[in-house]
């Protein structure tokens, strides 16, 4: 006797219930598909019991006639797959034909539709899979679909369904999904009879996602339409990385109208906003990829939660710079909100010649001892305090010749007229200098706005884009050494000089074998002079050797220059002159990335005046 046997219907459906069902928001996920698909512009969903006693479903799609309704029930009885060409392009959400007849397995189901131009409507009642009732009834135009006792007649699969609350949760986040996928359509959700949420589809995308996300600041819009329709492109909404946003805030992926999970395209968008980030941090938002349905297979997950592209990697491109513009958008507008300069004049600073002398830290004197010590404050600050008074700011242009900060170079007079170097302090930002806070914070005012800037981050970050512009054009710029540094290296760190001497000389280092482990060091980054040589190697040297690098290759590489720009900048405790402040305003309001430092901390803060008056209860 044959071991081999086909298995019931029954029984391949509540197999096939288990792939498609995990738990109430599958269904709802199922069933706001083909609703969709349907053509609807409004869909009400109803829930009690978690899901478990009744889902409703209520659209005004196109609606099904009797026929229809028994056919929908059939496994893989589907209206939207004819022939192979269908299946290798699949325009719908649904397509399978497996959700009703599996949902229908395990739970009691109610259809009720009626297309439009039919004075009545059907009626279908069906048992855990057992066709009951069918009969003719009046009903408006659309369908309601009802599922009841979801798992009756699995009762061990209740048991791994988690609690009411977290239940109504995954539910009311299918629904979010979909409502920023088809912004036109209305969504309306009601939890045991009261209304939970009420999307109205008149609202706009940027409203619609605030309520979702709970968050009410400005959005970073994305937006890579190309000229050809038939490009793929990707639009959507990010929170700035500076905003604070609750913890379930995440960042919600969609491919040609479609909720997927994609690690490949949340890694694009992360990419897209290095060096924005703060460790741990990740988008937040919405992305929706538009691309030929020939181009990504939709039937490689059962749940369809999860896609393949046929060209990843440029999908992966695409998306990264699409958010790196969306980043250097937010940059302008900033530029011009604070440095009350127009847009057109937010260019790169030119590439400095190679042996000019380039931005590190402040000038330093030498004490007895040899150490360095800061230049000499234009105006001392009372013992215990660390505000500078604003009479210290008096005539900044007195000290302008003194600041290697004032070393940018000017824009071509054409695109950006800036002042001389020794100008008054503000012509060349726009900013009025209030002082200087624990010699870490510098204040501002921009119109009616208090600005408060990180000296160290500010500084941070220019640096790390000049030292990235000299490695991308070929090295970074060196500094030979008057007294070469010896270093003794272990013998895995010998081995990671030798392997990867090639980007350690293009990083601005010159390294040579002195015997055994011993290297001697010659040269390093002008840009991180003062700093420890030695310190600054070995630094490099475990970057190179760690395994916790975010990326290899590039990503590691601009780890390194991120480190070099953190110990090169100015830091907290450092007490600044007018003129090295006026400089770090100057070359911020011309740099195109200066919001962030590269490890992804705030530069700036800005408060309104009302903000302020609130503070102390002003009318």
């Amino acid at each position: 006797m044959s071991k081999i046997r086909v298995l019931p219907e029954h029984l391949s459906n509540r197999i096939a219930a288990g792939e498609v069902v995990e738990r109430p928001a599958s269904v709802v996920k199922e069933l706001l598909e083909n609703s969709l698909d349907a053509g609807a512009d409004r869909i009400e969903v109803e829930i009690e019991g978690g899901g478990t006693r009744l889902i409703r479903i209520i659209d005004n799609g196109e609606g099904m006639d009797e026929d229809d309704i028994l056919l929908c029930l059939e496994r893989h009885g589907t209206s939207k797959i004819t022939d192979d060409h269908d299946l290798d392009s699949i325009s719908t959400l649904g397509f399978r034909g497996e959700a009703l007849p599996s949902i229908g397995s395990v739970a009691k189901l109610v259809i009720v539709s009626r297309p439009a131009g039919r004075e009545l409507g059907s009626r279908v009642v069906a048992d855990f899979g057992r066709l009951i009732k069918v009969h003719e009834t009046g009903c408006p135009c659309g369908t309601v679909i009802e599922v009841g006792s979801l798992f009756g007649n699995t009762p061990a699969r209740r048991k791994f369904l988690r609690t009411l609350k977290t239940e109504i949760g995954h539910v009311e986040e299918v629904v979010k999904n979909y409502a920023l996928a088809v912004p036109a359509v209305t969504f309306i959700v009601r939890i045991d009879g009261r209304e939970a949420l009420h999307l109205d589809g008149a609202d706009t995308i940027e409203s619609r996602l605030a309520r979702i996300m709970r968050y009410k600041g400005p959005f970073m819009e994305v937006d890579s339409r190309p000229v050809r329709q038939d490009r793929p492109f990707v639009h959507g909404l990010l929170v700035p990385p500076e905003a604070t946003i609750s913890a379930a805030a995440i960042l919600r992926l969609f491919v040609n109208g479609r909720t997927i999970k994609d690690k490949m395209m949340i890694h694009a968008a992360a990419e897209g906003l290095r060096g924005f980030l703060m460790k741990g941090g990740g988008p937040a938002g919405f992305l929706h990829l538009r691309l030929p349905p020939d181009e990504v297979d939709v039937n490689v997950h059962p749940a369809k939660h999860e896609v393949r592209f046929r060209n990843s990697h440029e999908i992966h491109e695409l998306i990264r710079q699409a958010v790196q513009q969306a980043v250097q958008g937010l940059q302008k507008s900033i530029k011009t909100e604070i440095f009350s300069m127009p847009v057109k004049t937010a260019l790169s600073v030119p590439p400095e010649p190679e042996m000019r002398p380039a931005v590190t830290g402040l000038p330093r004197t030498v004490d007895a001892a040899g150490g360095p010590q800061p230049l000499p404050y234009p105006a001392p600050i009372p013992p215990g305090t660390g505000y500078t008074a604003p009479e210290a700011f008096a005539g900044a242009g007195d000290f302008a010749a003194a600041s290697p900060l004032q070393a940018a170079e000017p824009a071509p007079e054409e695109q950006s007229p800036l002042p001389a170097p020794n100008s008054p302090s503000g012509e060349r930002h726009g900013l009025s200098v209030i002082g200087q806070f624990s010699d870490l914070y510098i204040f501002c005012q921009s119109g009616d706005r208090l600005v408060v800037i990180d000296q160290h981050a500010a500084h941070e970050r220019l640096l790390f884009e000049r030292l990235r512009r000299q490695f991308l054009q070929g090295r970074v710029t060196s500094q030979s050494l008057l007294f070469p540094v010896t270093v003794e290296l272990s013998l895995l760190q010998s081995r990671l000089v030798e392997k990867n001497i090639r980007e350690i000389e293009r990083l601005g280092f010159s390294v040579r074998e002195f015997g055994g482990n011993t290297h001697i060091i010659s040269a390093v980054p002008a840009l991180a002079g003062q700093c420890d040589s030695a310190r600054l190697f070995m630094d490099m040297l475990e970057r190179f050797g760690s395994d916790t690098s975010r990326t290899a290759g590039a990503g590691r590489l601009e780890d390194i220059l991120a480190d070099m720009a953190c110990k090169a900048a100015v830091r907290s405790g450092d007490r600044l002159t007018a003129a090295e402040i006026d400089a770090l305003l100057s070359q911020m309001a011309r740099a195109d990335l200066f919001s962030h430092c590269p490890h992804g901390r705030p530069v700036l803060k800005y408060f309104q005046a009302e903000e302020i008056k609130k503070w102390f209860y002003r009318p």
